[in-house]
């Protein structure tokens, strides 16, 4: 009877003993799903310090370090480690897949996750959730979702399963391929198999959320779900404290109290989100007295907080302590948690002290990387370009402007406008050339194209001796008929009859041609005086061609023939066609094929048949000192 009696209480104290391990690895999974972190890795810990080779424990303690910290080194080494005496674990296999994806090893992440399913022969539903949780993620580009769909459905069918967790996981990798329909479904399921399950009412929410302003009323009612099932699920009420942020601080401020109330002990940036709401409210003082409070209390202080001070300061205008905040921030910070915005405030910061513009450029390119859509790359950089602009730096405004072209898909005439003009003020005339040529062949149909590019080419040349300038400006008047109606186009074309009246009249001696574009400008302009004026004048002007001017005429010694004109000018033309024109001053011009070339002013600009320039720095004339021996 003793002995019976001793049998028995050793089965109960044995049984006493798995359920207490038991109770701990579902309490820490507990943990890990409400967001609590903290609480979360110290029951895994506890278990693995217990017993090392516990593979489930080492499993959830590395997930809630990537959930956590994302430390992926980390995680890595306890699994290889474990692993190394666990061979045959398929978990910690399947584990180590997704170290793999995290790493952007895909190969070696699926032949791992195959080698997983083999060692468990396909009918572990843990190893399968571990597998398809590691693809499905739809906040990550790594990972295969079609596959996480397959092995998710494989576990549901495996005799046993009433784990709500796969039908989440399945939810979330319907999502990742934009599926919504079956999405919700997965959900749903998931809900059946639970019904306090919160986690699955919250990502339908998130789905309505993805879906703009006109389903909040949707996204509430399965948040309102969430919370009603399960009061301490915390990831609810975070997201509506960052939804209502920019939009509703009070509201913003109620969730997130309700969220530092569940989260208990583990809300261990409380500190920091509370300042944020003084931020949101545009008490910027308050935030840097309350971010300065927490830095102050020690501990292991939340490297935010210091950014938070540099954007409180710089909205303040106060550019030094801005400055030296968010040199602590980016000294303090890990580089996968720094923003895009973080990037692009320190970078403004920065180009407001002299000497730090290259800097100041690397931090605007990793803002720009940070960004993932299209839209916010773009304002971006036309924040930062509208700062050169207004230090007058048109040549470095240009540059960013000029980047949003290659960005963006289908770039507008707004974009090419900002990115040609700020070129033309900056005296990077070819450089506005070749946008302008894109604006005249995407917008045919207007004239600014081809009048900006009349102006680049009388800043290149202003003898105009291409022919460029004229062309373009024709362009314009011979497009007066279809766009004289058309905003802003009137100005140009005047701009255009202009040059032309004085291009016939003074250089050509063109008198008919003259009037005859002081006759369009008053079509144009009937009741303007300007145009009117213009023909009067040159009506009683007795215009005659240039007399010849008298020359001189000689063969060189290559038999070239040299003309020497009374202003000094000098033409040779040589027996290959090539015509060069050396005029006072040292301008030479030269026309080859046409070619032109023209040297001056310490500068060789090229411009070819097509009317393209370039323009480059003449090389230094060598030394005609002595040199040593």
């Amino acid at each position: 009877m003793k002995k019976i009696k001793v049998s028995v209480l050793f089965l109960l104290l044995v049984a006493a003993v798995s359920f207490t391990k038991a109770q701990s690895l579902e309490d820490g999974k507990k943990f890990l799903y409400y967001e609590k972190y903290k609480s979360a890795a110290a029951a895994f810990q506890k278990l693995v310090d217990a017993n090392p080779n516990n593979t489930d424990a080492v499993y959830w303690l590395g997930q809630t370090w990537l959930a956590d910290t994302k430390d992926i080194a980390a995680t890595k080494a306890l699994y290889q480690k474990t692993l190394a005496a666990n061979s045959n674990s398929a978990l910690l296999t399947a584990a180590m897949g997704h170290i793999a994806l995290l790493e952007g090893n895909t190969a070696d992440a699926r032949s791992r996750f195959e080698t997983a399913i083999s060692l468990s022969k396909g009918k572990d539903i843990a190893v399968l959730n571990a597998i398809g949780f590691a693809n499905a993620d739809f906040d990550s580009k790594a990972g295969d979702a079609a596959y996480a769909i397959d092995k998710l459905k494989q576990a549901t069918q495996i005799k046993g399963f009433k784990d709500p967790d796969v039908y989440a996981n399945l939810g979330d990798a319907y999502r990742k391929l934009a599926d919504g329909g079956n999405a919700l479904l997965s959900y749903q399921s998931a809900l059946t198999l639970d019904p306090k399950y919160a986690r699955a009412p919250y990502r339908i929410g998130r789905i309505y959320q993805t879906q703009g302003a006109s389903q909040y009323d949707i996204m509430m009612k399965y948040y309102d779900q969430a919370m009603a099932l399960d009061p301490n699920y915390t990831p609810v009420y975070y997201t509506l404290f960052q939804y209502n942020y920019d939009i509703n601080v009070p509201k913003s401020a109620e969730y997130l109290e309700k969220y530092l109330a569940a989260k208990g002990s583990d809300a261990t940036d409380a500190c920091y989100l509370r300042s944020s709401l003084l931020y949101a409210q545009g008490l910027f003082q308050q935030t840097i007295d309350k971010a300065n409070e927490c830095i102050a209390a020690g501990g292991n202080i939340d490297p935010r907080l210091y950014g938070q001070v540099g954007y409180a300061a710089n909205r303040l205008g106060d550019s030094v302590k801005a400055k030296a905040s968010w040199d602590e921030y980016f000294k303090k910070q890990a580089p996968d948690k720094i923003g895009s915005g973080d990037y692009k405030t320190y970078a403004e910061v920065l180009l407001k002290f002299p000497g730090n513009e290259a800097l100041a450029g690397t931090y605007l390119d990793k803002a720009i990387a940070a960004d993932t859509t299209e839209a916010g790359k773009v304002a971006l950089i036309k924040s930062i370009a509208t700062k050169y602009e207004a230090q007058k730096n048109y040549v470095a405004a240009a540059d960013w402007f000029n980047r949003i072209l290659t960005i963006k898909k289908d770039p507008s005439k707004t974009d090419l406008y900002y990115a040609g003009y700020d070129y033309y003020l900056g005296g990077q005339y070819q450089k506005s050339i070749d946008i302008f040529n894109t604006y005249a062949q995407k917008f045919p149909n207007e004239s600014f194209g081809y009048y900006m590019n009349a102006k680049n080419y009388v800043k290149l040349d202003s003898n105009d001796v291409s022919g460029s300038a004229l062309k373009n400006y024709l362009q314009v008047v011979n497009m007066t008929d279809q766009i004289k109606d058309k905003t802003g186009e009137t100005d140009r074309i005047k701009g255009s009859l202009r040059y032309l009246i004085e291009y016939y009249a003074n250089v050509k001696r063109d008198k008919d041609s003259a009037l005859f574009y002081t006759d369009k400008g008053i079509a144009l302009d009937p009741s303007g005086t300007e145009f009117q004026s213009m023909k009067d004048q040159i009506s009683k002007m007795t215009i005659r061609p240039t007399a010849p001017v008298r020359a001189t005429v000689t063969t060189n010694s290559k038999g070239d023939k040299v003309t020497t004109s009374a202003d000094g000018t000098i033409t040779t033309v040589s027996k290959d066609g090539l015509t060069t024109t050396t005029v006072k001053g040292g301008k030479v011009t030269t026309v080859k094929n046409g070619v032109t070339t023209i040297i001056e002013n310490g500068k060789i600009t090229t411009i070819d048949k097509n009317g393209k320039s370039t323009t480059i720095q003449a090389p230094p004339v060598p030394n005609s000192g002595n040199k040593k021996k």
